[in-house]
């Protein structure tokens, strides 16, 4: 599949600083929100796109790209596959530097639109996964066991 290239992830990880999350919800249960919280902790500027609320995170949300007030590096999708060519068309417009589709979320149309203007495209991966496969961080909430074993011993 296109769009996966690992030095196309590992440049964005490593140098982006802002993300909007497009589809960001309030729901703490929701990967959207699991996301968004991590990224936070781990440094970037969380910028929640949901017209549906006023404030996601401790941070405000927008109702669309546009009406963020700084640029943008990392437009990170968690809609269906169908809204990504209006979101990569504004993603264009806003000039942010990659457009990021999360699991499940693959739209060529929208990664063309984006990629024709100039904006890095990766699709149908995690910001969050991605992030600590590179930076070493796959411990964080409960990844390291702190145990390397190959026994699989079964429920006790």
């Amino acid at each position: 599949m296109t769009y996966q290239e690992p030095q196309d992830i590992q440049r964005v990880v490593n140098t982006a600083r802002t993300v909007a999350v497009v589809g960001l919800s309030g729901n703490e249960l929701r990967a959207s929100n699991f996301v968004g919280f991590y990224l936070k902790r781990h440094g970037f500027k969380v910028f929640p796109v949901n017209p549906r609320e006023k404030e996601i995170l401790g941070e405000t949300c927008y109702p669309s790209l546009s009406d963020i007030p700084e640029p943008v590096d990392v437009v990170n999708v968690f809609r269906a596959p169908d809204a990504v060519p209006g979101i990569a068309r504004e993603a264009v417009e806003i000039g942010a530097k990659a457009l990021w589709l999360q699991f499940g979320v693959i739209s060529e149309e929208g990664a063309r639109i984006a990629a024709e203007g100039g904006l890095t495209v990766i699709m149908d991966r995690c910001m969050k996964i991605e992030h600590a496969r590179y930076l070493g961080r796959m411990h964080w909430l409960g990844f390291n066991t702190g145990r390397i074993t190959s026994v699989r011993t079964g429920i006790h």
